[in-house]
């Protein structure tokens, strides 16, 4: 059945299985970091701390990795990514008097240097495989990898919370790289090994984008991801447990049944964004979006600040987020494949998701250190401003719609 399908259909579909599994294992990890050195005691902004190289990291491998991409092809960036995480899982798979800061911040910036290689290879790789002409085609493509990475990194959160609870947290990241270790010898030997691969090889002084739309679009993504992340990441998981109570099963659990909604509105956002009506998205649409995700973001945190009815505000309030930012994710990571270079587009590819990690840095420190001095609240105040700065940014994008053709 599948020697039946195109080149291209077969290997999206390998691309897509090896982002699949790696994403379950990189959300699993951040569920059992968070959860399990929470339980060790570490407050709030020790535990953002432990995520800073893992941010970090990914601001610089989005640069210099996308220079490798074009350079080697993006079967061998997507491969690196693949050993990398196995090796700093291994890392944390030792005696917990071993597990120091310094020890578990050197295997996060590993996780996060391969996390953000496969990400660039799998997102770069759609360019390589969908004609230039098809832009609703290419939108769909993006649409389906985005949304379905993200509604696995959610069942990896709440696969995180319950290998804690059942195996602990060093047969937890032994099980992970097991699987990890199969995806790579499957990658290894059936992924095109010049997927990618640029006709000239490009100067490392060209990493930084020359396009402004490009710039734009980046500085606009930095933002936007700053927004969840000044939240979402350290402040959230934390607050449920201590303040709602919550266990470990039910904070990673519902947390988990959030990012696989997200990840699912991700997959439908060409649907709602306007592609039925012959159309693919613009500047007016990522600035429409993210004003909306603004308003919305700032009921919560007044809500949350007046503390009305804080459980049904943060719950309802997140599921409405999550469905609005969906959206906003998808908006732009079709906007940057469709921006990018057709030779060489992990350069462009690579710039882009740069910003988006400097965004998740920002948001993970404030994440700590906002909740610990002044609580949930600010932490959503910050998240609200930064949407506002997205906003303004994203009016700057070019305006112009293009049709859709060749939707298939």
């Amino acid at each position: 059945m599948l020697s039946s399908l195109s080149k291209s259909v077969r290997q999206y579909m390998l691309v897509t299985f090896n982002y699949w599994n790696f994403t379950i294992t990189d959300g699993a990890l951040r569920m059992l970091v968070v959860l399990y050195f929470h339980d060790l005691g570490y407050g709030t902004l020790a535990i953002a701390s432990l995520f800073l190289f893992y941010e970090f990291f990914g601001v610089v491998t989005n640069l210099v990795g996308g220079w490798l991409g074009a350079r080697l092809g993006l079967n061998r960036t997507m491969n690196i990514g693949l050993l990398m995480q196995i090796i700093a899982l291994m890392m944390l798979a030792v005696p917990n008097v071993w597990l120091t800061i310094p020890w578990v911040m050197a295997a996060q910036a590993l996780s996060g240097i391969a996390k953000d290689l496969n990400k660039m290879s799998a997102k770069s790789a759609i360019k390589t495989l969908v004609p230039d002409e098809q832009q609703g085609a290419l939108y769909k493509w993006v649409a389906i990898l985005t949304g379905s990475k993200n509604a696995l990194k959610g069942l990896g959160f709440f696969v995180g919370g319950l290998l804690l609870t059942l195996i602990g947290f060093q047969g937890a990241v032994i099980a992970m790289a097991s699987v990890l270790a199969v995806v790579l010898v499957c990658s290894l030997v059936w992924l095109d090994s010049g997927m990618g691969k640029a006709k000239s090889k490009p100067k490392f002084s060209q990493i930084f984008s020359k396009s402004e739309r490009i710039n734009v679009l980046s500085l606009a993504r930095m933002f936007l991801f700053g927004a969840r992340d000044v939240w979402f990441v350290v402040a959230l998981p934390i607050y449920l447990g201590t303040v709602f109570g919550w266990d470990h099963s039910l904070v990673g659990g519902f947390l988990a049944l959030w990012v696989v909604a997200y990840g699912l509105v991700q997959g439908i956002a060409p649907r709602i964004t306007g592609k039925a009506d012959g159309k693919v998205p613009d500047s007016m649409a990522a600035f429409r979006w993210a004003i909306l995700l603004t308003g919305i973001t700032a009921v919560i945190a007044y809500c949350v600040h007046i503390e009305w009815q804080p459980q049904a505000v943060i719950v309802i309030g997140l599921m409405l987020f999550g469905a609005i930012f969906a959206i906003n994710s998808s908006l732009h990571s079709y906007l940057i494949v469709s921006f990018a270079k057709g030779d060489g587009v992990s350069m462009d590819v690579g710039f882009y998701y740069m910003a988006n990690a400097m965004g998740r840095l920002i948001g993970t420190i404030l994440s700590g250190w906002v909740f610990q001095l002044y609580g949930l609240s600010a932490c959503l105040w910050v998240s609200a401003a930064f949407l506002l700065l997205a906003s303004l940014v994203s009016c700057r994008l070019p305006a112009a719609n293009r049709a859709v053709v060749n939707e298939s």
